[in-house]
């Protein structure tokens, strides 16, 4: 069997549509005919999602806030957790906490990041991170 052959009829035949929709008979599909309502995606798909979705977060930090990459390793990773989370929009609105990053405040920071109503609405994910980008 020549699969990349059969790769490219199922494309040409299937479609490949990044995001998921209904096919004609109802059924919640993605890629080339994933059907998502009797197939789960496998762990390994899952975090290749996963990473490009990190690649694409870090690619909106570094365009919209450049000084995260002036923090600790930590530090970093609470930002791009966040980002993650909120996406790049909502996580601009944190202008507090980007004030106190900018003055190496971070008790600050993390007061902010507590002081919102994502921290209401991520519960211990809020007080994990905050507690990180205290202690850096």
């Amino acid at each position: 069997m020549d699969r990349d052959k059969l790769r490219q009829d199922l494309i040409k035949h299937e479609g490949c549509v990044l995001k998921p929709y209904q096919d004609s008979v109802g059924v919640w599909t993605v890629g080339v005919g994933h059907n998502l309502e009797s197939n789960a995606i496998t762990f390994d798909a899952a975090m290749v999602i996963l990473e490009h979705d990190i690649d694409a977060v870090i690619v909106d930090l570094n365009r919209v806030f450049p000084i995260w990459r002036n923090q600790s390793k930590l530090r970093q990773e609470v930002l791009v957790n966040m980002c993650f989370n909120l996406g790049i929009g909502r996580l601009g609105g944190f202008v507090r906490m980007w004030d106190a990053i900018a003055i190496g405040d971070y008790k600050e920071a993390a007061r902010q990041m507590l002081d919102s109503k994502w921290a209401s609405q991520v519960g211990y994910r809020a007080k994990d991170l905050a507690n990180a980008m205290e202690r850096g």
